[in-house]
């Protein structure tokens, strides 16, 4: 394949649109997609976790693999925190030695949910002192985001009940207010709060926060610093993600994502695997948006449980990447001008043009303008950073970092 005579081509046919090339290309490069620390690490699910071969054993470890996914994509220059299992004594270096690396320590995500006085939930928990030492390490969260120069505080709960009457679900309602507000008043002045939601799994019979409306109406109670957080796996089955994203988007109050994809349930599977169509719409909407989305933060989280870390990694913002390449070359003028005229399968025809095309070339050029490999998968697979890495530190049999959120 000539990549440069594909790019020409595919630049002719985008200019014969109106489609400015050098506008998508600029979005392309200003992409930001913030990598987990728990991603790099043994991480699994409920009923096993593998150990790979050189998967990070701590947080400094996990900052050199996000450090190498950025060297090869150049979209990937934060990483998510999860505390307690990233905590440290000195966060002031903890800072120094991710910027040393090339990359920023991004949004904290606070652990409220292994330890065993959780059973019965965290800051909806039926014991004040439960939720009392709840609240605490939330509020420790938002002092380490003042330390590490985080803006967000990444919220998820599996806080529930199993069974109908195990508790009053009003009542669980008005401790998880109080506590968020109690926790709000904490955020950093440049801080956000992103409430993520979950229809179940661990809890069977309610979920506390099981859905995308109730997260909103919290948000709306707390403040402007307040959003909804949408993970793209937490939904039942045949949700229209890209509607609630469209919504939110509209209302001023979508924070961000927590991108992966799904089957079944929450798989946490790589983004973009499953249904790459669904990617592409929720992309879509994001650029439709325009200013909207200016804030939106794109975070991954997934369990790379059967997958090489770092390629699993490294495959899952190579798909984010290309959905938003493909979402950015959708002809819009000629989209709107078909849906006020009622054509809805030339309207839908329009997308459907974007999403077929071929977008390799674009990428490719855009990489060599950043300064990174044309094609990062086939750099990583010819270099010897993954082997390097696992003579290094081996294989440990531990879990590294514990479930996904």
């Amino acid at each position: 394949m000539d990549v440069q005579q594909d790019y020409a081509r595919l630049v002719e046919k985008l200019e014969a649109k109106g489609i400015n090339v050098e506008q998508v290309k600029a979005a392309l490069k200003a992409q930001h997609i913030e990598t987990p620390s728990w991603g790099y690490g043994n991480s699994g699910t409920r009923f096993k976790t593998f150990p790979w071969p050189g998967a990070a054993r701590n947080v400094y470890e996990k900052l050199e693999d996000a450090a190498y996914i950025h060297r090869l994509t150049g979209i990937a220059p934060s990483v998510a925190v999860h505390i307690p299992w990233d905590k440290v004594d000195d966060y002031d270096a903890l800072k120094q030695y991710a910027s040393e690396q090339g990359v920023s320590i991004g949004a904290v995500n606070p652990n409220v949910f292994q330890d065993e006085q959780y059973k019965l939930g965290s800051i909806t928990h039926p014991s004040p002192a439960v939720r009392e030492e709840a609240v605490a390490h939330l509020i420790e969260c938002c002092e380490i985001m003042r330390k590490t120069g985080s803006t967000i505080l990444s919220l998820w709960f599996a806080d529930g009940t199993n069974y109908s009457g195990q508790d009053s679900i009003s009542g669980r309602k008005q401790r998880m207010e109080a506590a968020l507000q109690q926790t709000y008043a904490h955020l950093p002045e440049n801080g956000r709060m992103l409430i993520e939601y979950k229809f179940f799994e661990p809890a069977f019979y309610h979920t506390d926060l099981a859905d995308w409306g109730m997260a909103y109406a919290t948000a709306l109670k707390l403040g402007a610093k307040a959003e909804v957080l949408v993970d793209t796996g937490h939904h039942a089955q045949g949700t229209n993600i890209a509607h609630i994203v469209a919504f939110l988007l509209d209302e001023g109050r979508l924070g961000g994502f927590h991108l992966n994809a799904r089957r079944y349930a929450d798989d946490d599977l790589i983004v973009g695997s499953n249904n790459p169509f669904e990617l592409f719409e929720i992309y879509t909407e994001l650029v439709a948006a325009g200013d909207k989305a200016r804030n939106v933060a794109y975070m991954i989280d997934q369990s790379h449980n059967i997958e090489p870390k770092l390629e699993a990694m490294l495959v899952s913002v190579l798909n984010c990447q290309t959905a938003y390449a493909k979402a950015l070359i959708v002809d819009y003028q000629t989209l709107t001008a078909r849906q006020q005229a009622g054509d809805v399968l030339g309207a839908h025809g329009v997308l459907v043009d974007a999403f077929e095309t071929d977008v390799r070339p674009l990428l490719a050029q855009v990489r060599e303008e950043l300064g990174r490999p044309a094609n990062p998968l086939a750099a990583y697979r010819a270099d010897s950073y993954a082997a390097r890495v696992a003579e290094k530190r081996g294989k440990d049999s531990g879990a590294g970092g514990g479930f996904p959120t």
